[in-house]
């Protein structure tokens, strides 16, 4: 090939490793702009707010240190010995979409049950962050506490999906009975990495929610759940946090089972057997 063939070659080559290059770095701000849209996906009051499940459920509110007014939907337990279980939700929707999921717990343990909503999420105020979880985490806490004055050590931690996140954050700091993870990640830029393995998700995103770093200082016990099809959190996260996890803990492996609402059969009749091995 002569020399003028071949510098013709070169540009048109690096033409089109500049336009690569700029495509590429188009997509990664773009996405970097929408971080929180596609982290938070709430539903609003207009967009849908459902009737509770179990007729005992109270709509309820409380404030959060960060100045925000954070709604819940409380279901009373059947007496102060049978504590409570504060639920951290998912990214989408908002509280009444986890009805189902209340009125199963109330009826399997016996506590009661605390939803609340993220702001930004249903009826709460202000907009969503990885803080503003952890400030209404905090806020739904100490509502539990100091309003329906329920003991620390009986208190059930339950975080799914992204609410582990919330859950977690909340049993490095706050007594409890135990911890139950449902569908949750080691990381969030572990679990975009899953979902768009072509970006720099670990240095790009600014929402963590780094629940491998914490896991080992959460004292209480673990009970893990997680479906081993589920493609939006890999089950390998389950296992990477049940291994950094300390005693006592379990781990409930579903097959077949993707990133769903889990039927209460599946793994309610064995989280309350572990509760039971480790009462307060």
């Amino acid at each position: 090939m002569s020399e003028a063939p071949q510098r013709s070659l070169w540009r048109r080559a690096r033409r089109w490793a500049v336009l690569f290059l700029i495509t590429y770095l188009g997509i990664v701000i773009v996405f970097w702009f929408l971080e929180r849209r596609l982290v938070f996906v709430p539903t609003s009051t207009q967009e849908e707010w459902l009737e509770p499940e179990d007729r005992r459920s109270q709509d309820v509110s409380f404030d959060s240190a960060d100045g925000n007014k954070i709604a819940g939907r409380w279901i009373p337990p059947e007496t102060p010995h049978h504590g409570a279980v504060l639920v951290a939700n998912g990214n989408g929707g908002n509280l009444t979409h986890r009805g189902g999921l209340a009125a199963d717990l109330r009826l399997a343990t016996g506590a009661g049950v605390l939803l609340f909503d993220y702001p930004g999420y249903g009826k709460s105020s202000g907009t969503p962050s990885e803080n503003g979880c952890y400030a209404a985490g905090e806020a739904a806490y100490k509502w539990l506490t100091d309003e329906q004055k329920v003991a620390t050590s009986r208190i059930i931690l339950y975080g799914e999906s992204l609410g582990g996140g919330t859950a977690v954050e909340l049993a490095t700091k706050r007594e409890h009975r135990a911890l139950v993870l449902i569908y949750t990640f080691t990381s969030l830029p572990d679990a975009a990495k899953n979902r768009f393995p072509f970006l720099p998700a670990k240095t790009l995103m600014r929402t963590r929610f780094d629940n491998l770093s914490k896991i080992a200082k959460c004292p209480r016990p673990v009970f893990f759940v997680h479906g081993r099809a589920d493609t939006v959190v890999p089950f390998s996260h389950s296992e990477q946090l049940y291994v950094a996890a300390n005693q006592p803990k379990e781990f409930v492996r579903l097959d077949g089972i993707g990133h769903v609402r889990l039927p209460g059969e599946l793994y309610l009749p064995a989280l309350v057997s572990f509760l039971n091995r480790h009462a307060p």
